[in-house]
């Protein structure tokens, strides 16, 4: 029987189309569940937090994400990945439109901008980037070496450091405590001991001072260093003298250090992390070797690239920084200006090669901030900005500034993160004027939000007025006092941070400990680190260095062999030598204290001007020489030109000028 000729089977037909409708759902279901997998990877991707890069966090975000699911922090963070993802559809969709359009204008500004960007390149000097390896874990361990082949952390609810015993398991600094206890259930943790890790920093700085005395402190357990004179001064090789650097910090100090050598500060925190622990990596000053380098490094290893960016860039085929370069003409338009020469930046590894201690750059702002379990009450709110306030007075007393704008942060129960500010009519330091100021912008929230919940509270001051005192020896142009001289005060400046959300907040124990409803978390994954982020657990123990990415403490003086030699024989040193003043007028020597020197040059100055009065209102007058007697009084005819000149009538000569005089 033909096909033609074949009855039609409507139970047939009706299954076939019922099959192509189950097929149809079952090809939309799997895309939903595709969309949903990969809306999830992302998520968990994320909430690896700062540490998202390192190897073996595969089971790491599982569990954070198990951990975490249906928590405050956890719907909050997934809107805002679902922002992001809204945000790259609309990127991608922008690339598309582009790609049917002529950009050869945006390519030669790129090419132009690269050129202009190669001729700042600077390959003369070599600059190191020293991180000590757990540096809190390493402090630790020598009160306790028995600890050495266990796993064990600094800090109960977060993770300051942990060894790298612990993180074989996962582990990392800045991770809630209840999740590394589900990593590693035989994690020991250890209470923080800041005196002990403040005081084992100075000796690593002490050695540091030795190479470079103008090195930079990146914070307590990491700085850079200028070692180009010191090579050249000591015809050693840059890899060489780093070497001897480490030794002697682990001969002083008993921890060890890793380092990166590089012509520019970027790629010496880059080649800083490649050997670790107690490793360092060299990158020849050469611009070839630096392109080769550059090439296959992935764009989240470059300091600034955070979790945001890496997701754009992956988004449109940027993956490694060489993929910049075939990208460049759709930087400008798809990110901007400021990101578009960042990322040629990154594709040339360029970077800054000055390098200065952490008080001599310009402080931008101070802030303060901390976190809380959820808290309504307004009195409990008001009491809380009081001692943020405080605190802020204190920070801001550190750094010898006062604020003309004051901002405060609050951060809701949902996580979700708000900011008001004003502008003070006088620059502000006090507590009192700070919580004045500041209590209307509560007001206001309270007004706009009904039933506020807040879990953390912050305020900051920036279009800063510097209090520091006028260095005398600066206003007249000579070399400015060195530090420890009397008259001189500590200077207490700050280095500046690059992104506000970098800096640490303040997060309880008792909400990490029991790994509560999403308090550990927050702790987790909204605070950013380095590899160590000893500032972190700063916060708690209420730590002088709190809430600050760079220290506050001015480079230690290079101590000399002669005086090494004398406290190793318990020789007492020899008696510091007189310091002495030159005055700028008459140019003699004046004792090394500030007010008879101020004075001193007061009397210097209204000599000489009262002697070039006199003398010239004599010549006028036709005298040639002064009284014989030495007196000060000038003669009738003197003092008449002087009254006519000066348009006063006679009046009795001034007694205090007559007290005067000038040897």
């Amino acid at each position: 029987m033909t096909s033609e000729e074949r009855p039609i089977n409507h139970d047939d037909a009706d299954t076939k189309d019922e099959a192509a409708n189950t097929g149809a759902n079952d090809v939309s279901s799997d895309a939903n569940v595709a969309n949903a997998t990969a809306v999830h990877a992302s998520l968990k991707y994320s909430l690896l937090g700062p540490s998202l890069t390192k190897a073996g966090q595969d089971s790491v975000s599982e569990i954070i994400y198990t951990a975490s699911k249906g928590s405050k922090y956890f719907n909050r963070e997934e809107a805002k990945d679902r922002m992001l993802t809204a945000k790259i559809d609309q990127i991608l969709a922008k690339k598309r439109s582009l790609e049917t359009l002529d950009l050869s204008h945006e390519l030669r500004a790129a090419d132009n901008l690269i050129a202009q960007l190669e001729l700042s390149r600077d390959l003369t000097q070599h600059i190191v980037h020293i991180d000590c390896d757990a540096f809190y874990a390493a402090v630790e361990q020598l009160d306790r070496p028995e600890l050495k082949d266990l796993p064990f952390a600094v800090g109960f609810g977060v993770l300051t450091t942990c060894n790298y015993v612990a993180r074989r398991f996962g582990c990392r600094s800045g991770m809630a405590g209840f999740v590394a206890k589900k990593l590693c259930p035989e994690l020991v943790l250890l209470p923080l001991n800041f005196d002990k890790y403040n005081a084992k920093a100075a000796e690593v700085r002490e050695v540091l001072a030795e190479y470079d005395p103008r090195f930079e402190s990146a914070s307590i357990d990491e700085a850079y260093l200028n070692i180009t004179e010191y090579c050249s001064q000591h015809g050693m090789s840059p890899a060489d003298a780093v070497a001897q650097l480490r030794s002697q910090v682990h001969e002083r100090t008993h921890i060890t250090v890793s380092a990166g050598i590089a012509a520019n500060a970027k790629l010496a925190k880059i080649c800083s992390n490649l050997n670790k622990p107690n490793g360092q990596f060299v990158l020849p000053r050469e611009r070839a070797a630096i392109m080769v380098f550059m090439r296959d490094l992935p764009c989240r290893k470059v300091n600034g690239i955070g979790r945001v960016l890496e997701r754009e860039l992956a988004s449109v085929g940027v993956k490694t920084c060489g993929d910049i370069y075939p990208h460049r003409q759709y930087l400008h338009r798809l990110f901007g200006d400021k990101v578009c020469e960042f990322l040629l930046r990154c594709y040339l590894g360029l970077g800054r090669t000055n390098v200065q201690p952490a008080e001599e750059y310009e402080r931008k702002s101070v802030g303060t901030e901390s976190t809380f379990r959820d808290m309504h009450d307004p009195l409990q709110l008001r009491d809380k900005l009081r001692a943020t306030a405080e605190d802020l007075e204190k920070d801001m007393r550190r750094a010898e500034c006062k604020g003309r704008t004051l901002c405060l942060k609050v951060k809701l129960h949902t996580y979700e993160v708000l900011t008001r500010q004003v502008v003070v009519p006088k620059a502000v330091i006090l507590a009192d004027d700070l919580y004045n100021y500041s209590l209307p912008m509560l007001a206001r929230l309270e007004h706009e939000i009904p039933d506020i919940k807040l879990r953390l509270m912050g305020l900051r001051c920036t279009h800063l007025v510097s209090t520091k005192k006028t260095d005398t020896m600066a206003f007249f142009g000579l070399r400015s006092r060195k530090s420890g001289e009397p008259g001189e005060q500590a200077t207490t400046g700050l280095k500046r941070r690059i992104d506000s959300e970098g800096e640490w907040e303040q997060w309880p124990e008792e909400e990490m400990l029991n790994g509560g409803d999403d308090g550990g978390v927050d702790a987790v994954n909204n605070t950013e680190s380095t590899e160590e982020s000893p500032q972190a657990a700063a916060v708690a123990a209420g730590s002088p260095f709190r809430r600050h990415g760079k220290e506050i403490l001015p480079n230690p003086s290079p101590i000399s062999k002669k005086k090494q030699e004398q406290g190793n024989n318990n020789q007492p040193a020899s008696p510091p030598e007189e310091v002495w003043w030159d005055c700028p007028i008459c140019s003699r020597p004046q004792a090394a204290d500030e007010r008879p020197f101020n004075e001193h040059i007061d009397l210097c100055l209204s000599r000489q001007t009262i002697r070039d009065t006199v003398q010239k209102d004599a010549a006028a007058a036709g005298v040639t020489q002064p009284p014989a007697d030495g007196s000060r009084s000038a003669t009738p005819e003197v003092r008449k030109s002087r009254e006519k000149k000066r348009g006063r009538l006679a009046s009795a000569a001034d007694p205090r000028q007559k007290k005067l005089c000038f040897g």
